[in-house]
């Protein structure tokens, strides 16, 4: 079978979208090769760009490496600007190379439009890539602090005065991002929050107007609530350096207006000859095939196509959709097989105003508040289910719920680990010695131990006792099924190994053992052999354990190990109220508490890099695996 090259131009939504399920398809089919073109050696994650722009997170926070996105694919990653598509000759050029193609799929996305506005490009701000979202964060940054030096009240006033043009996702959840930011931006420069003006400007006389009416209403009072001024029926003619002028011909002062007010197709597929429909999107039909154009699909914003008569809608689920669809239809064409048409199945629409409260209609379902932001990071966290990267999963987790400054998320910062572990390094130490102390009473029997002290240490030199776990020929836990007629019967077996293992805890937690939890551990224990077994192993486990919690190594994976002890022998009526504080403890250690004084200063992030460059490869600012 002759080599079928794939060329996908553009890492969003769509392109990662349909280079992982074509990568998949013909992950040992060595006869197709899969190149993926961006500009960029990252992908954005679009709707978060606001985040960055607010500084609610880090830059780096919604950057996702395409090398840690596609490590372990057939996919050949490319950072390069393309320059020229030929169709006749199906050939790619970039400014660096050239990629011959059978199948070519466009993903570039859109870009801002202004609609010939004058001043935009030159005086706005735009929010439609990871470096806009950079350089205005940083404007904001510059720009509070040089007005909190401005002596002059009214270049003072213009200066602090934000203005967001459109009332758009994007334009809504910039605004959320500055209700949140402003405390911080007036604490840090000695400022009075009320001096920090934010204003919405819509041409249209309602806002939001992708959402249901009694949803966007909820919205525009939450606002209101906030201080957001929200002008409606007001379009803008013209942005100066300093100022904004209406339609009314009333002018705002102001420093910065940030343009949210529309998108159009990406303007570098303007010279490659293709149909066009609204904003510079190119037609395709229901398989995502380019009209004229053989071979050629276009996915994301850049494709037009009219399903029920309405366009498909520039938002990350149809782009995910038509991506997909793009990529079956290549399977089909390559390896044989019915395509499948594009059907737009969307489950709804949910914007976010802050860090704590959110719109969202999904299906038949309204959410307002704690609810919809939590829905809203539900949705992202299934988005990477959806292009299989746990790494960046578990990232996102952290920089959203853990990794947050100023109370800025749903839980208000009582997630937040931006606080001193040092205090936890006696409850840790402590801890440790607690299953030390256990593991060694179980090893040398409880009647050796107990003679052991700092001044006397020859009963550890005289062998195990005979209460010892590791010599006990009986079970020592406590299940009634594990006795034998050796024993004295199972009530007094279950009698004398409770009071071993529980170590004379008169008042267990439990009186008996669950119904379910007993099923499980009979299939875990079904006899004899398996529980002197098991009896033997668990001491060693225990003082792991406790020795990798006072040294402070692999604290996080031991901290996890002893809830599941504790949970078990709670479980199994075997742990006594007197020990109950443990369990806390050990949650408590989940905390990063390994990297005060603990081996995880350096094991950690050394795993951390380590691994992480062995199994998803090492991130790079430039890509070229054209020859791969």
């Amino acid at each position: 079978m002759p080599e079928k090259n794939i060329v996908l131009i553009g890492a969003g939504y769509a392109g990662v979208h349909a280079a992982k399920k074509l990568a998949k398809k013909y992950k040992k089919d060595k006869s197709v090769k899969i190149t993926l073109i961006d500009r960029h050696s990252y992908h954005t994650m679009m709707t978060e760009l606001h985040e960055v722009a607010g500084g609610r997170v880090e830059p780096t926070a919604i950057q996702y490496d395409l090398r840690r996105l596609f490590n372990r694919s057939k996919v050949n990653l490319v950072t390069d600007n393309v320059t020229k598509v030929d169709h006749e000759k199906k050939v790619v050029t970039t400014e660096h190379g050239s990629y011959p193609f059978d199948y070519l799929v466009l993903g570039m996305g859109g870009e801002p439009n202004d609609f010939g506005t004058p001043g935009v490009g030159e005086h706005g701000f735009t929010l439609w890539s990871w470096e806009d979202s950079v350089r205005l964060r940083r404007h904001i940054e510059d720009i509070v602090t040089q007005a909190s030096r401005e002596q002059d009240v009214e270049k003072r006033k213009a200066m602090l005065r934000f203005v967001v043009c459109g009332s758009g996702f994007t334009g809504i959840e910039m605004v959320g991002e500055l209700i949140d930011w402003k405390a911080r931006l007036a604490k840090d420069n000695k400022i009075d929050p009320d001096e920090i003006e934010l204003m919405v400007v819509e041409a249209a006389p309602t806002i939001l107007n992708m959402l249901e009416r009694r949803d966007a209403d909820k919205a525009e009072k939450f606002m209101n609530k906030k201080g957001v001024k929200i002008v409606k029926n007001a379009a803008i003619v013209e942005v100066k350096p300093e100022s904004i002028a209406l339609k009314s011909g009333e002018e705002v002062p102001t420093h910065t207006l940030i343009w949210t007010a529309g998108v159009r197709a990406n303007s570098d597929t303007k010279d490659y000859g293709m149909e066009t429909a609204r904003a510079g999107r190119l037609k395709v039909n229901q398989y995502m095939e380019a009209e004229k154009f053989e071979n050629t699909y276009v996915i994301g914003d850049l494709a037009y196509f009219e399903d029920d008569g309405k366009p498909t809608p520039q938002i990350v689920e149809a782009a995910e959709q038509t991506g997909m669809t793009a990529a079956k239809s290549i399977i089909a064409e390559i390896s044989g097989g019915q395509k499948e048409a594009f059907q737009g199945k969307y489950h709804g629409v949910m914007v976010s105003i802050g860090s704590k409260y959110g719109v969202a209609h999904l299906s038949s379902l309204h959410l307002s508040g704690w609810f919809a932001i939590f829905m809203k990071h539900m949705v992202n966290l299934y988005y990477f289910f959806g292009i299989r990267s746990g790494y960046y999963m578990w990232q996102y987790i952290m920089h959203e719920f853990f990794h947050i400054k100023d109370h800025r998320n749903i839980f208000r910062g009582w997630s937040s680990r931006y606080g001193n572990v040092l205090w936890s390094l006696p409850l840790r130490v402590y801890l440790g010695w607690f299953w030390i102390d256990e593991a060694l009473a179980k090893i040398y029997g409880e009647t050796t131990w107990d003679k052991v002290s700092l001044t006397n240490l020859s009963p550890l030199f005289n062998g195990l006792g005979d209460d010892s776990w590791l010599t006990a020929t009986t079970s020592k836990m406590p299940f009634d099924w594990l006795q034998t007629a050796a024993t004295s019967g199972a009530s007094q077996a279950a009698g004398d190994a409770a009071g071993a293992a529980a170590q004379n805890v008169t008042t267990p937690i439990l009186s008996h053992m669950p119904g379910w939890f007993e099923w499980i551990m009979k299939l875990i224990m079904p006899n004899q052999d398996v529980a002197l077994f098991m009896q033997k192993v668990v001491p060693f486990v225990e003082l792991a354990i406790g020795l990798a919690l006072v040294v402070g190594l692999f604290t996080w994976l031991a901290s996890i190990g002893s809830i599941g002890f504790l949970a078990m022998f709670t479980l199994s009526a075997m742990l006594g109220w007197d020990k109950f504080w443990a369990l806390p403890a050990s949650i408590a250690m989940l905390n990063g508490a390994g990297r005060t004084f603990g081996l995880d200063y350096w094991a950690v992030p050394w795993f951390q890099k380590h691994l992480g460059h062995w199994w998803y490869g090492k991130p790079r600012s430039i890509y070229r695996d054209s020859n791969r």
